[in-house]
Formats: structure tokens, C-alpha cells, sequence
């Protein structure tokens, strides 16, 4: 029998990126295949759920909007085994990854965070598409080549800043700053700013 290692599953509102303010349930998977020092989310703690504990659950929730995330749940080769049943029930799923693995295609909707400061790791592309792309910012000399390096190979309709978040504090002055410096003499297709506005609103 499939069981799933999860964090945490509970009903909110999306609180990033172009989403924000859509409820949703959250199903956050345990594991990363990365391990940044600003990560919010103790992935290594969990409870196993099967699938069909899985569906029960969620349908406790009145929002019919799905958000996979982690961790990293790109890395739970059974995925596609709770996919089906969401899908054959009509939620709408949407994930965030990443960016390292591939994403299936019942997913309606993409959210890759690639990481800067493991930039070495996307010099292979594993995913060429998404809905849209985060990018926690970092003041570094290599940052903005980097951005504009995954504007080039990852192909989405909206690319965003995020403040990175350390013992409560956002670097926003440094997000914006290198906001202004990546859209410098653009006119389109700018980068836009996303801050984790569920903090500020206090929910999960």
C-alpha cells in the first residue's frame, strides 16, 4: 500500500506569487533534495497518510483548489497515484518545486523557485516551462546573471523577486534594489516583487 509522508496539510490562502489571495489546501510533502539555510519548513518531520486518507482529508476543506508543495514533492515518485483521484474529483492543482525534477503533466499550474545558492545544480534544466517562477533574492555579485540565465531557460509568463527571510527579518531593501537593477531599461516582461503576504496577514 502507497503512503505518503506529510508535513502538514491544512486550508489557507495563497500567500505568493501570482496566486496571491486564492484559497486554497495546502498538501506539504516531507524531503528536499536541497537544504537552504533560510528554509521556513521542517521537512524531516512528518505523518504517513494514504491515499485514500489522503482524499478524506482534503474533502474537510471547502476549496477546490490543490497547492503540492514541500519540501520538495517533485521527489515523490508515487505523485501521480494521488494526482488522479484530485483530478477525477475536479480540484484545480497547482505545485511549487524547485525546479530540479519533473513535473507531471496533471498539474494545472507551475510554481518553480530555483535557488540561488545552489545555482551549480541548474546547469541542467530539468524543467523548461512553468506558469510562473520565484526566485528568493540574494546580494550577490552572480544573482542577476543568474535570474536573467533562468529567464532564458525557463520559459514562464511571470518571473518574481521574493525577500529571503532570516530570524524575522526580510532583506527587502536589497530585493528591491536588485528588482530595479534586472528590469533596468525594460519596458515589458518585467520582474515583479512577491513577499510572503501570508506572514504579514498572520495565517499559514
Amino acid at each position: 500500500m502507497i503512503e505518503f509522508r506529510i508535513v502538514e496539510i491544512f486550508e489557507s490562502l495563497q500567500g505568493e506569487g501570482y496566486n496571491t489571495g486564492m484559497p486554497a489546501v495546502f498538501i506539504r510533502f516531507a524531503g528536499c533534495n536541497l537544504n537552504c539555510a533560510w528554509c521556513d519548513t521542517n521537512f524531516r518531520q512528518f505523518t504517513r497518510f494514504t491515499v485514500d486518507a489522503l482524499m478524506t482529508k482534503v474533502r474537510e476543506y471547502k476549496s477546490k483548489n490543490i497547492i503540492i508543495t514541500g519540501g520538495e514533492p517533485t521527489m515523490v515518485k508515487a505523485l501521480p497515484e494521488l494526482l488522479v483521484p484530485l483530478k477525477n474529483a475536479g480540484y484545480f492543482i497547482a505545485i511549487e518545486s524547485n525546479g530540479l525534477g519533473n513535473i507531471d503533466p496533471l498539474i494545472d499550474y507551475i510554481a518553480l523557485s530555483p535557488k540561488f545558492c545552489y545555482r551549480s545544480h541548474y546547469r541542467k534544466i530539468a524543467q523548461p516551462t512553468a506558469n510562473e517562477v520565484r526566485i528568493v533574492a540574494e546580494n550577490h555579485i552572480d544573482f542577476i546573471p543568474f535570474c536573467q540565465y533562468i529567464e532564458t531557460h525557463i520559459q514562464a509568463k511571470h518571473y518574481y523577486l521574493s525577500p529571503c527571510e532570516k530570524d524575522g527579518v526580510f532583506n527587502m531593501f536589497d530585493t528591491i534594489k536588485l528588482l530595479g537593477q534586472i528590469n533596468e531599461n525594460r519596458i515589458n516582461n518585467k520582474w515583479l516583487l512577491s513577499v510572503q503576504s501570508h506572514k504579514f496577514a498572520d495565517i499559514e
